[in-house]
């Protein structure tokens, strides 16, 4: 269940690669293939589209925890602009603000004031708590969902939750503790539209490492052409790629991946695609027109 996306970001580039599976390394290895399917179907509004490569795409665990000695930054701790001593618990700093640190105030444990400071051995700033001298570790959150085919269309749901409640969006949501990523997005599919469907492949990540998230898209197919809307989702459909609404959708992350999911279509090749979603400098997080994919990777099966 998706709740919030901001992001802020930075410059643009593309690189092709090539993906290969490991081999003797004691790891397991993955084999995708995609059979071509140029006989698909055209695409009309497809040949108006830029590439990926040089489009300015649309944009959007358990903490570790242990005592350790603190080394003190003036930059970065508990003081008042004045450089006095401050008891309560601290402000925003503009230095927290700039480092993505989420300004924690107090103990998750003891419920201590905190205070931002590096730790010793450390380069980042970190919530350390004042009384029980633990440190906060924040780490990315994983979204996960469907990119489901369905008679040469696509399923998408209408949101019915903030924020951008009416829009439309792929089902997808926090991977919860206790499931693999594959099992979140088929149970995310089932929450937002009562869909039960086969996952095929995976098919993009997309990191946002501004907001600490990363995007795990699947493709998959419906085991029954039956879905509804669950509990946050207002409507469900599906749509051709012609009528896929690009001006309504929720969020960046879902305007890059169904413009992948549609040059690739185009090509007449599904691939998988890895890439770095940033937000152009002095631009709205809710405008999902002003973002860049970056280091846009992709593999030719």
């Amino acid at each position: 269940m998706l709740k919030a996306i901001q992001i802020l970001g930075c410059s643009s580039s593309s690189v092709t690669q090539r993906w290969k599976p490991l081999s003797n390394q004691g790891l397991p290895s993955i084999a995708i293939s995609f059979k071509p399917f140029s006989s698909f179907y055209s695409i009309p509004f497809l040949k108006a589209l830029p590439t990926m490569d040089s489009w300015h795409l649309p944009k959007d665990s358990v903490p570790r925890t242990q005592s350790r000695p603190i080394h003190a930054s003036s930059a970065c701790s508990d003081s008042n602009p004045d450089g006095t001593s401050s008891s309560s618990p601290p402000s925003s700093s503009p230095a927290v603000q700039s480092s993505g640190v989420r300004n924690i105030k107090f103990c998750q444990w003891c419920g201590g004031p905190t205070k931002h400071d590096i730790p010793e051995g450390e380069e980042r700033l970190r919530a350390i708590c004042t009384v029980c001298g633990k440190i906060i570790y924040q780490n990315p959150k994983m979204v996960v969902g469907c990119l489901i085919q369905h008679e040469n269309k696509v399923l998408l749901c209408k949101r019915k939750i903030q924020p951008s409640y009416g829009l439309w969006t792929l089902p997808a949501g926090y991977l919860e503790i206790g499931e693999s990523a594959m099992e979140g997005a088929i149970r995310e599919t089932m929450e937002e539209a009562n869909a039960e469907v086969e996952v095929l492949s995976p098919f993009a990540q997309l990191d946002i490492p501004l907001i600490g998230q990363t995007y795990l898209i699947f493709l998959a197919k419906l085991k029954k052409p039956h879905f509804s809307p669950g509990p946050e989702s207002s409507e469900c459909r599906l749509f051709s790629l012609d009528d896929v609404p690009f001006n309504s959708l929720s969020f960046s992350s879902m305007v890059v991946t169904l413009s992948m999911y549609a040059e690739d279509i185009k090509a007449g090749r599904l691939k998988f695609h890895y890439g770095i979603i940033n937000k152009r400098p002095g631009t709205s997080p809710s405008d999902i027109h002003a973002y860049t994919l970056d280091n846009h990777m992709q593999s030719t099966c």
